[in-house]
């Protein structure tokens, strides 16, 4: 018999062995166990609330909120079901109820995928054809006579918390409070035209206009030729930007609660809602029911520098208003004729 097959060499080995499944039977009883994972249920909000209540929690009626999916589904669902990942319609609904409460929620993410590079310029744009230009020049005109204009333009603060740095001061405005100065151009039918959701509070509207594109496009005569007309951006009919603001802030009330996001995510969160809001007017939905629970100051603006401050040119704008009260001392004429 060879020595490697001896009896107390078989028998060493056997030994060993059951040892070592021993050492590895200990180890696995004595491994931690890991919890069963816990998925919460979550509710269908279109069978757990009324219609009216639906639309003070979501700001928005169900039927608009179901278009919201179809038109933002291909972006925003999940490429898997796995782990009970959140639905597009569930991703919507989070979206709305932050921008009714103000309520910080880290599932908000990137705000549902709404980005201002990709949904702005399909649902946020200028008049661009001929008939367009001159169709919102009668809407406006209906108002009170007032010709020529396309857009009334005006400049909002929305509250932020401190962006932090060396530059955080600039975002703190007149009122003492830090806020983003967002330049909103609107229509006679509340729609908003351009919006400008970047400068810091403390920043003057006017400067706000000289530094936006709109006013280059209005320079090269991109609407309508009247390179005068738009140069004094205060010279507009003002009750439809004021009620465009008391709609805008009403619907979704966190831009008067205040964003506690970082800076881009609440400039992102001011393009959403003025996304939302040109989709909610399109199709048709009521005003805004005030929801009991959310407490918010609607007020239209509190400029940090109000509109009537310097002008580069004094004697042009001037000559700009001489030539408007010429304009309705003569309708007032030809109406008393």
């Amino acid at each position: 018999m060879s020595s490697s097959s001896s009896p107390e060499i078989l028998r060493n080995r056997l030994l060993w062995e059951d040892s070592s499944e021993s050492d590895n039977s200990s180890d696995y009883e004595n491994r931690p166990i890991r919890a069963p994972r816990n998925f919460r249920m979550r509710f269908d909000h279109f069978t757990r609330w009324s219609d009216e209540e639906f639309r003070v929690r979501f700001r928005l009626t169900k039927e608009t909120v179901r278009v919201l999916e179809q038109r933002f589904q291909d972006d925003i669902a999940p490429k898997t079901a796995r782990n009970h990942a959140i639905t597009a319609m569930q991703q919507i609904l989070i979206v709305l109820r932050f921008c009714a409460t103000g309520c910080m929620l880290q599932t908000v993410g990137d705000f549902a995928g709404i980005h201002k590079a990709t949904a702005t310029p399909e649902y946020i744009n200028m008049p661009r054809t001929p008939e367009e230009i001159e169709r919102n020049k009668r809407n406006f005109y209906r108002i009170a006579k007032f010709p020529r204009v396309i857009g009334a333009i005006d400049c909002t603060h929305i509250k932020i918390i401190s962006p932090g740095g060396a530059n955080a001061e600039n975002f703190r405005n007149r009122k003492g409070y830090f806020s983003l100065n967002v330049q909103v151009v609107g229509d006679a039918n509340l729609y908003i035209r351009d919006i400008v959701a970047r400068w810091p509070g403390s920043t003057h509207d006017q400067t706000i206009f000289n530094n936006s594109l709109l006013k280059a496009r209005f320079e090269n005569n991109e609407f309508v030729n009247v390179e005068h007309v738009f140069n004094e951006s205060q010279i507009r009919s003002r009750n439809p930007i004021e009620r465009l603001f008391g709609v805008l802030k009403r619907r979704f009330p966190i831009l008067s609660l205040g964003i506690r996001l970082s800076l881009d995510s609440a400039k992102l969160v001011i393009i959403a809602c003025a996304v939302l809001h040109n989709i909610a007017l399109s199709l048709n939905e009521p005003d805004p029911i005030d929801d009991p629970f959310v407490t918010a100051d609607y007020g239209s603006n509190e400029n940090a520098a109000g509109i009537d401050g310097p002008r580069e040119n004094p004697r042009e704008n001037n000559n700009l208003r001489h030539e408007f009260l010429l304009y309705f001392m003569n309708l007032l004429e030809e109406n008393e004729a």
